[in-house]
């Protein structure tokens, strides 16, 4: 088994470090004692089976579900992710797997909506249309545009997000994420449902995030994308941490191969 190493002492290098997460859903133990440290400009995996506990883990860090127990730092200050958007406000923004676009919405109204969380000007500011909201409504704008040509879908700015194609919706969820200017992007599975053809563009995608000194954290069944992308890995099983480090430390490791790897089902 690969050493699971304890958070370090805090570090400006560390983006997300999380410890001894726990939760329970009646009966049922979902997550157990379950850690992880996310450098900045990583892209890290978090891969397992079926059940293992990977959306549960995904939807604790971001405010979905309330943890048990666990230590939250992000950026190195403590946060608390009681809700999502205090947790985006904190820093961390994500997609999910099955997307959820504002359908009716164009694709630049959807990733100015994202932005809109950095934004300061407030209820009256909109009602009044103050000379700081006008302002601030166009820099709006002219970032979301920047943002649909950063992610190759800047001709489609004035499409309804229902009107794009599956792989192109996804780009639209991260440019959204994107928006928000966060220390970490949590893509949930941005892989499920496209074809060869969109996986190498999503990996070109998350390519170009990380190098432009973005950190990113990734749940994901296509093992092959996992470990040709991603810089570190996790793998859960029944809750648990079985397994972290490098794709070819994970990949050798006999508890993985039996858990994960090994089930010719991922």
């Amino acid at each position: 088994m690969t050493a699971v190493s304890p958070p370090s002492a805090l570090s400006p290098d560390w983006v997300l470090q999380v410890s001894g997460i726990s939760k329970r859903f009646g009966g049922l133990q979902a997550l157990s004692d379950v850690g992880m440290q996310i450098a900045r400009g990583q892209v890290y995996g978090l891969i397992g089976p079926n059940g293992a506990g990977k959306t549960t883990f995904f939807n604790v860090i971001t405010g979905l579900y309330t943890p048990d127990t666990g230590r939250f730092e992000l950026a190195g200050r403590p946060y608390q992710p009681t809700d999502v958007h205090r947790v985006a406000q904190a820093g961390i923004a994500r997609t999910f797997q099955n997307i959820r676009l504002f359908a009716e919405m164009t694709a630049l109204e959807n990733v100015m909506v994202g932005r809109h969380v950095r934004t300061g000007s407030g209820l009256l500011g909109a009602i009044f249309k103050t000379r700081h909201f006008m302002a601030e409504e166009a820099a709006i704008e002219q970032r979301a545009h920047e943002l649909l040509d950063y992610v190759g879908i800047a001709p489609l700015a004035h499409y309804k997000a229902r009107t794009l194609s599956y792989g192109d919706q996804r780009r639209l969820e991260i440019a959204r994420a994107l928006a928000t200017d966060p220390q970490l992007i949590a893509l949930d599975e941005p892989a499920a449902g496209m074809n060869a053809t969109e996986k190498v563009q999503l990996r070109a995608l998350i390519d170009k995030i990380r190098h432009d000194h973005r950190t990113v954290l990734l749940i994901e069944h296509d093992v092959k994308l996992v470990m040709g992308l991603c810089d570190r890995v996790t793998v859960l099983d029944y809750g648990k941490v079985i397994a972290q480090g490098t794709p070819a430390e994970v990949q050798r490791d006999p508890q993985v191969i039996e858990a994960y790897l090994g089930t010719g089902g991922h």
